[in-house]
């Protein structure tokens, strides 16, 4: 959705490294956002953007209005009924419908071999490798590490929305995913103990933090899991103020 940071560059090296010609859309789609959400302020910084594409190698970038993509009255899109309503889905309904529309519209346009995505939204990663087989599009999806700043914050461009702070106060993110790491090396496998063990730690970092979910589920069928184990999703979303964040980690 534009404002191109350091996880965005990743995907695009990882693109131009494996392609013959990389192409990068820019669009923040109107479908994805709920009432009340920041579709108006979200960040948008379109030459910036441009610049960098062409610094990182970048053979097409395709900009489009919300009237090319959307000609007409939106009344039709992509919708998902199973992977879409765990975790971040019933905190923001709809949002999953207007990301598999907005990237089926972007795969028939661009008709690519194969595209990148972030781990760091490892829900819309599962939904687009889904809607690619139940689709039968003829592409390879790659998925790259999450990206993060010096403390261990995961980039996002909604990072700009917080105030120092509550900068400082976001990193209890990632100290809760590291936490549940080590609780699960040091031989605990509950998942209803090391999610409330997280809780725990965030609750006690000092200013509110609101948690709207920390889950543990099955990587691949986005399940509950009876027992922490390799390849168990641990995701989280929370408000820092305003800002809601999300991050996660796979138990290696």
């Amino acid at each position: 959705m534009g404002d191109i940071h350091e996880g965005h560059a990743s995907l695009i090296r990882m693109a131009v490294a494996g392609s013959h010609a990389a192409a990068v859309s820019i669009f923040v789609n109107p479908t994805q956002f709920s009432g009340g959400e920041d579709f108006e302020s979200y960040p948008r910084s379109r030459d910036e953007d441009l610049a960098v594409c062409e610094a990182l190698g970048v053979s097409v970038a395709f900009v489009p209005t919300s009237e090319i993509m959307y000609p007409e009255p939106v009344n039709l899109f992509v919708d998902e009924d199973r992977f879409s309503n765990a975790l971040c889905g019933p905190f923001r309904p709809g949002h999953f419908r207007g990301v598999l529309t907005v990237v089926a519209k972007l795969f028939n346009v661009v008709s690519p071999d194969s595209a990148y995505f972030g781990q760091k939204d490892a829900q819309q990663a599962r939904l687009v490798k889904h809607m690619i087989s139940a689709l039968n599009y003829s592409i390879e999806l790659h998925i790259g590490p999450t990206v993060r700043e010096h403390d261990g914050l995961a980039i996002s461009s909604r990072n700009r929305y917080l105030s120092p702070e509550e900068r400082r106060r976001a990193v209890c993110l990632h100290d809760a995913l590291n936490l549940a790491q080590e609780l699960y090396r040091d031989g605990e496998n509950a998942p209803g103990v090391i999610t409330s063990r997280m809780r725990r730690q965030i609750n006690e970092g000092g200013p509110p933090v609101t948690i709207e979910y920390i889950e543990a589920v099955d990587a691949d069928t986005f399940d509950p899991v009876a027992a922490v184990k390799p390849q168990t999703l641990i995701a989280l979303a929370v408000r820092v103020g305003n800002t809601r964040l999300i991050d996660n980690v796979m138990i290696e």
